[in-house]
């Protein structure tokens, strides 16, 4: 899109792209999404910017009415498997508040000045201020939805000081942290009750197709599925880089995001878990370039036309993944009774914790050999399909579907299957609607 493309957008309030790009106003020093509600600036004043990092980088302050740091993630970073794709996937996942700009960069393979240098180019800001930007939306959802202490809430978001934490709260929402707790729409509530959070997405959302399929494959112990179609909730435990954590998403939406409940052991983790629940339910998908794509293939078209806004749903654990499409539902379930974790507190069915690849090694050689293959967010898709395919009981068609749930790969031809030119990027949202008719 060019500038005058994105100010149409910006003038129509067009939601189709908040999260795709950011408008700042030079007038006023703040930014939004496009479909702010506020009264469209004069087109002199407006700066346009690809994430909300590059905005905050810029001096600009986030709106408080639209709330442009709770929008769904931009699609491009899931179709791109280069460098600054791979980045923007790690990031999100937590993976500079954990190990710095240094392990980005290594697990990259670039180093840390060349990664600086293509993110900046690309998307506006490096490395440093997208983290702080993902740290900042982390600690006003725990300041706005939990009765924590400030200070404890300052180091579970990944600030690394009290004063950091102020002076970036104080920059990026002009108000001090204090103010983003009075302002709550709800009551906090008690950590005890777990974590609210409104899991936002773009579109339409086809949302019992995908919760048809995770109540199919839910194992049991770690997975369960209640309620009634219309207004079920899936439930899932997760094993997390500082712990372990219980997840509740709802089937019922109100507006144009899922409603969830996160319980974690270590609120650390929070960044983390949301970005895996957003790969899991697909939230970040464009659905209005996809269904355009494919409807333009007269034997999808009537599908898309059934189904809009179809998603390809992800892994929560795709360690887990890897090792369930190799061991099978019915050994599956026997690892997780035979070598899981088991949870402090049970919580409904949930009981355990899958246990991790490395952990089956001495038992069951051949499943634990998974652990040497990367399945990060960053990984490279297709060096991981390679080394997958090196796996003992691993076949073609299980290497390709672990690439395109476990690696969140939206462009996956599987073998056996039909396979068109014309569905490029979006070959395995093409897969879902032949699945289902």
């Amino acid at each position: 899109m060019d500038e005058e493309t994105r100010y149409e957008a910006v003038s129509s309030r067009d939601a189709r792209f908040d999260g795709e790009f950011f408008f700042a106003v030079r007038t006023t020093g703040i930014y939004c999404r496009p479909s702010c509600p506020a009264v469209t600036p004069k087109r002199k004043n407006v700066r346009f910017y690809p994430t909300a990092a590059a905005a905050q980088r810029q001096g600009f302050r986030a709106c408080r009415r639209c709330r442009p740091d709770a929008v769904p993630g931009s699609a491009a970073w899931n179709v791109r498997a280069d460098v600054v794709g791979r980045a923007m996937r790690m990031i999100g996942d937590g993976v500079v508040d954990r190990e710095g700009v240094p392990g980005l960069a290594e697990r990259l393979g670039y180093s840390t000045r060349q990664v600086q240098r293509q993110l900046t180019a690309e998307v506006g800001a490096g490395p440093v201020a997208l983290a702080r930007a993902q740290r900042s939306q982390a600690a006003r959802v725990l300041l706005q939805t939990t009765r924590l202490p400030v200070t404890e809430i300052a180091f579970a978001s990944g600030f690394a000081s009290v004063r950091q934490f102020n002076d970036t709260i104080r920059q990026i929402y002009a108000r001090t942290p204090s103010d983003l707790r009075a302002e709550a729409a709800a009551p906090a509530a008690a950590t005890a009750a777990g974590i609210p959070l409104r899991l936002a997405y773009r579109g339409a959302y086809a949302a019992k197709d995908v919760f048809d399929l995770l109540g199919r494959e839910a194992l049991p112990r770690i997975e369960e599925m209640t309620g009634t179609p219309g207004s079920r909730t899936y439930r899932r435990t997760l094993r997390l880089p500082h712990g372990s954590g219980v997840v509740a998403v709802g089937e019922r939406s109100a507006g144009r995001w899922l409603d969830a409940r996160i319980h974690l052991t270590d609120l650390r983790d929070l960044t983390t878990t949301v970005q895996r629940l957003r790969r899991l339910f697909d939230l970040d998908a464009d659905p209005y370039a996809i269904d355009e794509r494919l409807a333009a293939d007269p034997r999808l078209a009537p599908l898309v036309a059934r189904r809009p806004g179809l998603r390809s749903p992800g892994a929560a654990e795709p360690e887990e993944f890897a090792v369930r499409a190799l061991a099978g539902r019915e050994k599956s379930a026997w690892l997780v009774e035979r070598y899981g974790t088991v949870l402090d507190r049970p919580s409904g069915g949930l009981t355990h914790v899958f246990p991790a690849p490395a952990e089956l090694m001495a038992d069951e050689p051949s499943l634990g050999a998974v652990a040497g293959v990367r399945l990060d967010v960053g990984a490279d898709r297709d060096g991981t399909e390679q080394a997958l395919l090196a796996l003992p009981g691993m076949t073609p068609r299980a290497a390709a579907l672990v690439r395109m749930r476990a690696l969140g790969d939206p462009d996956v031809a599987l073998p056996g299957e039909p396979d068109a030119e014309l569905w490029r990027p979006w070959r395995s949202y093409a897969l879902r609607h032949l699945w289902l008719e």
